[in-house]
Order: structure tokens, then sequence, then C-alpha cells
């Protein structure tokens, strides 16, 4: 039996806590030791993310196996999550391997597309008991082989992301409010006014994509705001290899993996324990 939950078994009590969860993107073995063990320093439930680039990268075997060894070893509330699940097949993959919930990103599509093909998500995911996650509007940056231009990034308007909720019964809703993939080259603009708009007439939380590199006041805002999940990726790997190149730059001599994987696992554990103080869900597990 799976020890992985549904989003569900935690987020509800996070909006209605004024708290934020922490996905966190699990690109390998140490990433996913890093998350774990600050989470379990902190009592926090958390959600491993899954890139499909990322599945490309481990497969998705050793991707669930690892989660679930996390899980296992931690005794916390832990999704594994599907992230920017680009068809209905691959969120059937990942749902059939064991992952506990997916995101299916239709946020391409125009809008009535959108709400059909995250219906026919949905429909199967709950059947399931597994949990999904929508988004609307075009968050901009970088993720993985997804490059989307800021000019061309569109913010989510508040009316048409209720009635997408109302529509599609997804569990939580990410929405484009100024956030972006990757790190930012000065401050992230964010549309407080649409978070607040969007999360004050649905009953799931908000999710914001793009946490990495956004100042800590505009995190705790953007928590008031109703936002219950928040996205962190590019900050781990940003610890992880700069602390890899600062062992090898110390010592060209060093071969052994572990000795500059060890230090970079423990930068990345302090950036997630650090976003886990931040977010609230400490002793939330």
């Amino acid at each position: 039996m799976s020890l992985l939950v549904s989003m569900n078994e935690f987020l509800p009590k996070a909006k209605q806590n004024k708290y934020a969860v922490g996905q966190f993107n699990m690109n390998n073995l140490e990433f996913a030791q890093a998350i774990v063990e600050a989470a379990i320093e902190e009592k926090s439930p958390f959600i491993f993310g899954v890139s499909e680039g990322a599945l490309k990268y481990m497969g998705i075997e050793f991707t669930v196996a690892i989660a679930e060894a996390a899980a296992k070893k931690s005794g916390l509330p832990i999704a594994l999550h599907l992230d920017h699940g680009s068809s209905f097949e691959v969120a059937m993959k990942c749902i059939r391997a064991g992952f506990s919930s997916v995101m299916f990103d239709g946020s391409h599509y125009g809008f009535e597309e959108n709400v059909r093909l995250t219906k026919e998500v949905v429909k199967a995911a709950h059947a399931m008991g597994v949990s999904v996650e929508g988004e609307l509007g075009t968050i901009g940056g970088v993720e993985d082989d997804i490059n989307v231009d800021e000019a061309e990034a569109s913010l989510a308007k508040p009316e048409e992301a209720i009635r997408y909720y109302e529509e599609t019964g997804v569990d939580c809703l990410a929405i484009a409010v100024g956030t972006a993939h990757g790190m930012y080259a000065g401050e992230p603009n964010i549309r407080f006014d649409i978070i607040e708009k969007v999360a004050s007439a649905i009953p799931v939380p908000v999710v914001l994509h793009g946490g990495s590199g956004v100042p800590d006041e505009m995190i705790r805002k953007s928590i008031a705001a109703g936002v219950g999940k928040i996205n962190v990726n590019t900050e781990n790997q940003v610890a992880c290899t700069e602390t890899i190149r600062q062992v090898l730059a110390k010592d060209a001599k060093v071969y052994d993996p572990r000795k500059y994987l060890t230090p970079a696992r423990t930068a990345m554990k302090d950036v997630v324990r650090a976003k886990i103080q931040l977010f609230g869900s400490s002793n939330q597990a």
C-alpha cells in the first residue's frame, strides 16, 4: 500500500489556517534527501514535484521508489506530484505508476479547450483518489524544455479563473499573477489583487509557481491573500550547482561524487528548511 497521499490531505488545512505547503522539485536522489530531511526536522508536509524532464532523467520507477522510501522514512504526509503535465496520457501514466497527485497544464490552450481537457484529467484522477492541479494564464520563464517569453506571459483573469474552477473541480489552481519560472533579474511584480479575488471566491488554494527568488515579504503577502501551495525548484538547483563548483574549485583532484554531492545536499536542505519556515508549514504534519 502506498504511503504517498493526495494533496487534499493537507492543502485545505493550509488555506484555512493561512500558511502554504511547499512543492520542492525532485531532480535526483540528493534533491529528494535534502527535501525530506528538512521536512522531518520542521515536521512539515510537502510535495515532491516532478517535471516531465525529470521523469525522463530519473525514470518513472526510480522516481516513485524514491518518493515511497521518503514517505516510509519520514512518516510525513507527502504527495508525489506531476508538475506541468502536458497531456491526459502523461497524467494517467504517472497515476498508474503510483503518483498521488498530478498537474494538467492546459494554459497554452484556449479557455474552453483547457477546461475540457482538465475535466477529463480530473474525472479519471478523482476516481483513483488522486488530486489535480490546473493552470490558467501563462507563467513566463524557463522550466525544463518549456520557455515562455516574458512578453508572451499573460495574467489570469479573475472571473475566468473562478469559472475554470467551477467547471473543472480541480483541487488547487495555479494562476499567472506576475511570477516566473527561473530566477528573477529584478523584483517580480505580483498581482496580489488577482490572488485575493480568486482565492476568496473558490474553496481550494491558489498556487504560486516561480517561488524561487521572490522576496520574503511578497511570499507572506501572497499567502495572506490566499496562496496555499508554493513551488520552488531553481533555488535548490542554484544551491546545488554553486556548492559543487566551490568544492571542485578548491580541489581539482576531487573525483568521488560523494565529496561534492554531500555538501550540495546540505546546501539544498538549508534552502528547503528556510522556505518551510517562511511558508509557515512547520509543525503542521
